[in-house]
Parts: structure tokens; C-alpha cells; sequence
């Protein structure tokens, strides 16, 4: 093993066990601070982003965190919310949406920047969920709004993957009718194995078993997983996005087998004691700060913070109707956290030359920026 990867593993094990008292300290949640972290001893040359081993075990790390946001989403209890809930949830994206469009042509913004103003990604509400509680109304409004809007933003992912790799229409199109073909076989699969459930309710203590006995205790784990790396593998067979499949393990989990608080105990400090941590740092790691100092860098960037807060904040007030406005805001601010998303679409798009190299590093800017503020702001709001 070469001294490179020895010295990434050990700076890496360095920021996974002192970020938690850094995090105490300055009063900020760990996955900002891992992510500066992350790139300032990159700067300084401690840690190398073109390894090989780390890309993949963060990669490994970012599909994990999409898992856990999925394990927040019931779609029994989504369903069973009232319908106002649902409605109000939509006229926020739709609000959100043409106010993206609309920002980003007053100010003349690159169609892929446009088309990352309004993305959600549900990622981060998990930390927020297990910082502040998933029972509070505004984390349970988050997830509902966040869930529809990063199926959403995931579907506009994969056609702009399938878009830039595809050399047709007709191959395009073969790309759309596929995911939507998808979508539809997944929907099944739910009804499916909910009458399956409701009929044959013994086929979970089965699959899942209760009890500490040896050949049980792993079991519930073991199955989580294996549904985890099936729809890994599904995705990948059909060149669809795999975090989407990443997420909807998680969701599956959480919709049949939700009664399990100790196995969503266990598979959560894995993911955030460990795999999750490391793809902060590898965020962090990928931006190279000499970047801030750039004028264009900074200026897209200025605008992609405004954009992003500016749609969300006045979304929120069609929220108004269902919770108070000191939620609503909050809620703007929650889903104000894409990182894993926007980092995706600038990627795709600056590998296919959509996007200049300086609106790149400005996404990875903003994404980053972002989170900080939005930690900062929830935190605040919440003492108020």
C-alpha cells in the first residue's frame, strides 16, 4: 500500500473523530465542518481527490446517505397526511420552479444553473431529523415536501444524464420511456407487497424476525442491506441514476418494516458514524480553495445563493395555509441543502462542456455554502 492512500486514511480517521468536538465547539452540525475540513487539508496537500479508493468508498458513502434519507420517508404515512398537505406541497415546487425559471432569465443564467435552483435533495433533512427530531411538524413537512421534490429533481437528473449521453431523440426518448417505465413497476411493487403484507402478515416477522437469538439478531440488517445493493444493482443494469435506487431501498424499508426502530438505530450510525462522514470530507476535498479568490466564481456564486434562497423563502408562504410561518421558513431553509444533487449536475455538465469551469467551481461553492447557512439559520430559528 503506497504512502498516499496511508495518509488519507489517516487524515481522514483524524477530521471522523474530531469533527464531533469541533462541531460542540463552533456550534455547527458535523457535515459542514467535515466538509471544510475536508478541503482545507486538501489544500494544504494531505489529501489526494484523484485516489482511486477514496472516490469510490465516497461514492459508497453518498449512495448511503440517500439510503438513510429514504429510511425517513413512509409512504403509508405520506398517503394517509391529509390531502391539503399534498396540495400545498405541490404549489410549493410549482411556485419554486417557475420562480427558477423566471430568476434565471432576468439574470441570464446558464440553462444548467437554472435547472439547479430548484433541485431538493432529502439528504441532509436526515441530520436535521436526528439533530432536532423527526416529529416535529416542520421536519415531517420537510420530508413530505422534500420527498416529491427530489423524485422531481432526480427524474430532471436522468433525463440530463441521458440528454448528454445520448446522441438522438430517438435515444432520448428510449431513456424517458424507460424511467417511466420504472416509476410505474416500482409503484406496483408497493401495492404489490402491501396486499402481500396485509394477507400474509407472518411474511415479516419471516424476512425481518424479532428477538436476540443467534441466528436472528443480524438478520433484519442483512436483509436492508442485500435490498440496498439490489437496487444498486438494478439501476446500474438499466443506466439510470443510482442514487435514485439508493433511495428508494431506503423508502421500501421504511414503508413495510417501520415498526424495527432498532434496525434504523444500527444501519444510521454506520452510515453517519463512518461511510457518510467520508463523503463530506470527499466534497470538501473536491473544491480547491484558490477558487474563492476568483471574481466570476464569486459572482455566479452570489447569484446561485440568492436564486436558491429567494425561490424557496417565498415558496414557502403557500405553506402558510397548513403550518405557521416561523415552519415555513424553516422549511425553506431546510430544503435549501442539494449538495449531493447540484455537486452531480455541475459534474455531468462540465464533463460534457455545458457549463465553463468557473460556473463549476462556483456550484460547488454554493452547494457548500448553502449548507452552512442553512445550519446556521435552522439553528437560529429554532431558539427563536
Amino acid at each position: 500500500m503506497d504512502d498516499g492512500i496511508i495518509g488519507i486514511i489517516l487524515t481522514i480517521s483524524l477530521i471522523l473523530v474530531l469533527s464531533p468536538h469541533i462541531s460542540r465547539f463552533v456550534g455547527l452540525p458535523t457535515a459542514p465542518i467535515e466538509i471544510v475540513l475536508g478541503s482545507f487539508l486538501a489544500f494544504l496537500g494531505f489529501i489526494d481527490i484523484t485516489n482511486n479508493i477514496f472516490f469510490l468508498i465516497a461514492h459508497v458513502g453518498f449512495l448511503y446517505l440517500m439510503f438513510l434519507a429514504g429510511l425517513e420517508v413512509n409512504i403509508k404515512s405520506i398517503i394517509s397526511m391529509p390531502k391539503v398537505y399534498i396540495v400545498q406541497a405541490v404549489y410549493f415546487l410549482i411556485t419554486m420552479w417557475l420562480l427558477a425559471v423566471l430568476f434565471g432569465f432576468i439574470f441570464n443564467l446558464n440553462p444548467v444553473l437554472i435547472m439547479i435552483l430548484p433541485l431538493i435533495s432529502i439528504g441532509l433533512l436526515a441530520t436535521l431529523s436526528g439533530e432536532y427530531g423527526k416529529e416535529l411538524s416542520w421536519i415531517k413537512i420537510s420530508f413530505l415536501v422534500g420527498t416529491i421534490g427530489e423524485v422531481l429533481s432526480i427524474i430532471a437528473l436522468t433525463i440530463f444524464e441521458a440528454s448528454s449521453n445520448t446522441k438522438g431523440l430517438h435515444e432520448l426518448f428510449s431513456q424517458i420511456a424507460l424511467l417511466s417505465l420504472f416509476l410505474v413497476s416500482i409503484w406496483l411493487l408497493y401495492l404489490l407487497f402491501r396486499s402481500l403484507f396485509w394477507w400474509y402478515p407472518e411474511l415479516k416477522t419471516t424476512l425481518m424476525p424479532h428477538g436476540k437469538i443467534s441466528n436472528n439478531k443480524y438478520q433484519s440488517v442483512r436483509l436492508a442491506m442485500g435490498i440496498f445493493f439490489i437496487m444498486i444493482s438494478v439501476m446500474l443494469k438499466l443506466h439510470l441514476e443510482v442514487a435514485f435506487g439508493a433511495f428508494i431501498a431506503g423508502v421500501f424499508i421504511a414503508t413495510f418494516f417501520h415498526q424495527h426502530k432498532e434496525l434504523e438505530a444500527k444501519i444510521s450510525s454506520f452510515g453517519f458514524g463512518f461511510l457518510v462522514p467520508i463523503f463530506f470530507v470527499y466534497v470538501g476535498a473536491s473544491f480547491d480553495l484558490k477558487n474563492i479568490f476568483i471574481l466570476e466564481v464569486l459572482k455566479t456564486t452570489s447569484l446561485l445563493l440568492l436564486g436558491m434562497f429567494f425561490i424557496r423563502i417565498v415558496a414557502s408562504f403557500t405553506l402558510s395555509f397548513i403550518t405557521e410561518k416561523k415552519d415555513a421558513l424553516l422549511i425553506a431553509f431546510a430544503l435549501s441543502m442539494p449538495l449531493t444533487l447540484m455537486i452531480a449536475v455541475a459534474t455531468l455538465a462540465y464533463e460534457h462542456a455545458t457549463i465553463i469551469e468557473f460556473d463549476y467551481y462556483a456550484v460547488i461553492l454554493a452547494s457548500l455554502l448553502e449548507v452552512i447557512i442553512s445550519m446556521l439559520v435552522i439553528k437560529k430559528l429554532v431558539k427563536v
